[in-house]
């Protein structure tokens, strides 16, 4: 089977927090990420830009009534680099996790140079 995408995991921080889930979250959450890898465009509900970030993009989960959302951004054209999830409790999403994002995001470009 030919991807649209490929999927990559920097470091741990994306499984510690895959691995607190219930096992119906991470079905929903493997799930997600497999329209990211199969779709040729991904709808806006399930993935979209962080408008102010440094180029991060968040993965959005939605189930019964818990928000989650996965810090990502492109490397390359077809390339997505997970980076780490959370549980979004308010309407805005938290500045510290968007500037721990781009954080995780410099230091991944850092070592690949």
């Amino acid at each position: 089977m030919h991807f649209k995408r490929e999927i990559y995991y920097y470091k741990n921080y994306f499984k510690e927090f895959y691995w607190k889930q219930d096992l119906p979250t991470r079905k929903k959450i493997d799930w997600t990420i497999g329209l990211l890898r199969d779709l040729e465009v991904i709808p806006s509900k399930f993935f979209k830009n962080i408008k102010g970030s440094d180029g991060i993009d968040e993965i959005r989960i939605m189930m019964s009534r818990n928000i989650f959302r996965i810090f990502c951004f492109f490397d390359e054209k077809n390339t997505i680099i997970v980076l780490h999830g959370y549980q979004k409790k308010t309407q805005k999403t938290p500045k510290r996790e968007i500037a721990r994002a781009e954080r995780l995001k410099r230091e991944y470009h850092e070592r690949k140079s």
